[in-house]
This record gives structure tokens, sequence and C-alpha cells, in this order.
């Protein structure tokens, strides 16, 4: 039976981190390892680790540079084939997400699967405000500015060990950036789900205020051109118009259906 690493990031989370805790514990794929890496927290947080993390193989506690150094540190720790990042105000949606996931990976051809995710309150997380529904991206999709959602994705080890771990010149887009470089640039054999795997509570450091949205952008656009991508600006903007409006269409047409209300 193959492992899965799962890795969660956290700073200052005691408020949040036990949902995302609980959430892997309740995973009915037995062969988990999770690894926490916390950047130093002053709070609860690594109390409530050593409390609920049933599962916790490995935990660190250190100053850190940020959200993906923390990444780069849990990728180091862990020890699994298959690779997934759950945050530390995230939670896995259903209990068999993991099996379903390590289900994808029987198959030796697939690199990389990823799926749906929810945006919820980050107070009352049993309410949808928008829907992240994926596809099975072209370059072409790319091109404009589409991405799968990082907290659905999960990858073979060995494409972190071929191209690369998560790049500390981007301080909110190096999960993109590293997207960008296995899904465009290397063409990676990856699978869609047509499923919600994430309840991601909303706002964050790429969410919330017209500063870290316009800072965020510009990374995203260095980093496309770092990964070949010259698309046109207006086009740019106007993709990421449109995803939005589509996600909060598509999170009215949702709200009452028990497959995005699922309770924990």
């Amino acid at each position: 039976m193959k492992k899965l690493s799962l890795i969660t990031a956290c700073f200052n989370s005691a408020a949040t981190i036990s949902d995302t805790l609980k959430s892997v514990n309740n995973q009915t794929y037995s062969n988990i390892e999770h690894i926490v890496v916390d950047g130093g927290s002053t709070d609860a947080t690594m109390e409530i680790v050593a409390t609920f993390g049933e599962r916790v193989a490995q935990s660190v506690s250190e100053k850190d540079r940020g959200i993906y150094d923390a990444y780069n540190k849990g990728l180091n720790l862990s020890s699994g084939e298959i690779i997934g990042f759950i945050n530390s105000d995230d939670y896995y949606f259903s209990n068999e997400v993991a099996e379903k996931v390590m289900t994808i990976f029987e198959d030796s051809s697939i690199d990389a699967c990823h799926a749906n995710l929810v945006y919820v309150d980050p107070v009352d997380s049993r309410k949808v405000q928008r829907v992240w529904k994926s596809w099975n991206f072209e370059r072409s999709d790319m091109e404009r500015g589409s991405i799968p959602a990082h907290p659905t994705v999960f990858v073979r080890r060995t494409v972190y060990e071929q191209f690369g771990n998560f790049n500390l010149k981007y301080k909110l887009v190096a999960d993109y950036d590293f997207l960008l470089r296995v899904f465009y640039m290397q063409k990676i054999n990856s699978v869609y789900i047509d499923d919600i795997w994430v309840r991601m509570r909303s706002g964050g450091a790429t969410g919330g205020n017209l500063k870290s949205i316009l800072s965020q952008n510009r990374e995203i656009r260095e980093a496309q051109k770092n990964n070949g991508i010259n698309s046109s600006i207006i086009v740019f903007c106007l993709v990421k118009l449109f995803n939005r409006i589509t996600q909060l269409v598509k999170s009215r047409k949702f709200k009452s259906d028990k497959w995005v209300r699922g309770e924990r």
C-alpha cells in the first residue's frame, strides 16, 4: 500500500487547525503520514497539534521564510510516494478523499490529480461563498491564466525530485509557479476528478484586500513570463474576471445542494 504524505503549513492557527487535523484523522485511507510545519506560533497551535494530531508523524515549530519555505521543509521531512498539501485553515470535504486519490495513483502513468474546492465563510464553514470548479486543463487554458486549485492537487514524489520544489522568490504564488512548471512546461499527466475535495476558508495572504490581490497578480504575471507564457494583460484580466463570476454563479447554484453542504 502506497504511503500518502499530507503536509500542513501553519502559523498562529489555533482557531482553525483542529478542523484540519480531524479531517486528516478521519480519512479512511490507512497509510497516511501527516507532516506539520509551524512557523514558530505564539498561540496554542502546537498544543492543539499534540492533542488532536493522531496521524502526525513529524512536526516542527521554528521561524521560517513564509508558507512556501514551510512547504519545502515539509517535502524534505516527508517519505510518501504521493504528496498533498492541506493548510491549517482548510479541511477535506469528505472522509474518502485520500482513498479516492490513492486509487487514481494505482495507474502508474498518472503523475498528478486535481479536483474542485469550495471557499467557505471563515467563521461558519458550512456557508459556501464560492465554488472553484476545475477541468482537464489544456496548455491554452494556462496561457490565459487558468490553473488547478493547488489544495486539491496531489503529485507523485518523483515530480518534485525531477522538477524541483517551491521557488522562494515568490512570496504569494510559488504554488502557481510550481503548477505552471510541471503542468505547462513539463506536461505531466494529471487527471481531473469532478468532485469537491477541499473546503478552504476565505481570506488569507492572497485574498481579501486590494493590495494583496494586486501583489498576487503581479507575481502571477512574473511566474507566467518565467515559464514561457507571454499572454496579453487584457486577456489575463478578462479571464480572471470571468473565472470569478463563474465561481460566484456556481456557488449560488450549489448552495442548497447537499453535495456542497456536506456535513463533517
